[in-house]
């Protein structure tokens, strides 16, 4: 399981399965973030089984099924507020990471600027420039 650090509070990776969650727990996370929506892959763990194996690992769970290029302003109001609310460590997921690294940036709650957390990002292995408009958006809607 390759877990790709975006700050310290938040980590993102792949989908993991329900064993994964479990090693989740031994690393140190007390919360997992679920960006994935349900059925979107045949191979793909139910949600309530992975929130059931973070309830039996003592970690908290949120599910904020997310589709790409379809991420509202709700969404990523509801990701931050989990951001700010769960135990951390955090471990956020969706199938390959991206989407989680995506709502990290666009909840921005390390206040970094556009730049670096693209670069954050693409240290990780994710490519969020073509997103850079939207984090833009989202940067300047938060300061106001």
């Amino acid at each position: 399981m390759k877990l790709a650090v975006l700050t310290p509070n938040v980590t993102a990776l792949a989908q993991p399965s329900p064993d994964d969650i479990a090693e989740l727990a031994e690393r140190g996370y007390r919360s997992i973030i679920g960006n994935r929506p349900e059925n979107e892959a045949e191979d793909q763990p139910n949600w309530l089984d992975l929130k059931a194996a973070a309830a039996a690992n003592n970690m908290d769970a949120i599910q904020i099924p997310v589709v790409m290029g379809q991420i509202s302003d709700e969404q990523v109001e509801a990701f931050r507020n989990a951001l700010e609310d769960l135990p951390k460590p955090i471990a956020v997921f969706c199938r390959s990471g991206t989407r989680a690294a995506l709502m990290w940036a666009l909840a921005n709650q390390a206040n970094l600027t556009v730049d670096e957390r693209i670069a954050i990002a693409a240290k990780e292995g994710y490519d969020l420039e073509p997103f850079r408009q939207r984090l833009s958006r989202e940067t300047s809607s938060a300061q106001s």
